[in-house]
């Protein structure tokens, strides 16, 4: 899909590409949301730039992300998309920037772009120009990023209250479905940040490769190319610090079901110290010689009972004693 934005009369609006005809003098964003191969090469033509395949845009090395090509700025930067799913994902999205126009090449859709579209036809007035549009749209990105990761903060802290059980006020045994969500929460969790520091890790190379450009020379560019980079080191030491209060979690998580695993093994160890005294007793008189006293006792049978029960009530009570149960 080919989208063209320009800025007329003070309204940012998208206009459908005529066939034929050249894009109106106006554009200041070309959008290739899934293009076609005809569609690239419309863009190509028109803009006088070989646009980067999607195998390239995928490539991880600077070299490919980042450069300078027949007057244009190719800058790839890996994007955060469906993040509300179980299945969150980054995805590569280039920027070229050429003159006063801006290309986005993409094939996914992160609602930051939604976002920002919506913002600029409100007040068009943001972005007069593609180096703006596309400050505007790093500023959409960032800011959609900050939000995911106060979402993930959040519920970070209710997993952190939920394993630790600190709004009960009276103590129960976690159960074996409570410790499988809790682990599930915690994977969901940890994939998510780590998507997020990979697009901010992504982010931050762009916007230094971006401040050594041609479009630094506008002072306001500048300013808001510097801001963002802030925001994004900012947000990079946040995922950091969410990550290792996750990885504690999940430490914990673990000790707890270490613990748990612990007192179902105790409870059968004592059950053998337990039995094993009477199975002695038991097998004691099971013996059969045919000289064994106790067989002509009357009391006997009584007394081996009793001492069954004895040998298996003294060892309980030595470890409730020993506050082993």
């Amino acid at each position: 899909m080919l989208r063209i934005y320009t800025l007329s009369n003070t309204h940012f609006t998208p206009v459908e590409p005529v066939e034929g005809a050249g894009f109106p003098t106006d554009t200041v964003w070309i959008d290739l949301f899934n293009p076609t191969a005809e569609e690239e090469r419309l863009a190509e033509k028109q803009l006088g730039l070989f646009l980067p395949t999607r195998e390239e845009m995928q490539e991880i090395e600077a070299s490919s992300r980042l450069y300078q090509e027949d007057g244009g700025m190719f800058m790839t930067a890996s994007v955060l998309y469906a993040t509300e799913t179980d299945a969150p994902g980054t995805a590569p999205i280039t920027f070229v920037l050429k003159g006063q126009t801006l290309v986005t090449i993409r094939y996914a859709e992160p609602k930051s772009f939604a976002g920002f579209i919506a913002h600029a036809e409100r007040q068009p007035m943001l972005c007069p120009t593609g180096s703006a549009t596309l400050i505007g749209l790093l500023e959409a990105i960032v800011d959609r990023t900050a939000d995911i990761l106060e979402r993930v903060g959040g519920e970070v802290d209710v997993l952190s209250q939920r394993i630790f059980k600190v709004n009960e006020s009276v103590h129960r045994r976690t159960t074996n479905e409570e410790l499988e969500a809790n682990l599930k929460q915690i994977g969901r969790s940890q994939n998510l940040v780590s998507k997020v520091r990979e697009s901010l890790v992504s982010l931050a190379r762009l916007l230094s490769f971006l401040a050594v450009g041609d479009a630094t020379k506008d002072k306001a560019f500048r300013i808001h190319q510097k801001s963002l980079s802030r925001d994004v080191l900012s947000l990079t030491d946040h995922a950091t610090y969410i990550g290792n209060n996750i990885t504690f979690l999940l430490d914990a998580s673990m000790g707890m079901i270490n613990i748990e695993q612990n007192a179902i093994i105790k409870i059968f160890s004592v059950a053998a110290v337990v039995f094993l005294p009477p199975t002695l007793v038991a097998s004691i008189y099971g013996m059969n010689f045919d000289i064994m006293p106790e067989l002509k006792w009357a009391v006997g049978y009584p007394f081996a009972l009793g001492l069954m029960v004895l040998s298996a009530v003294l060892p309980y009570l030595w470890f409730k004693r020993k506050g082993w149960l």
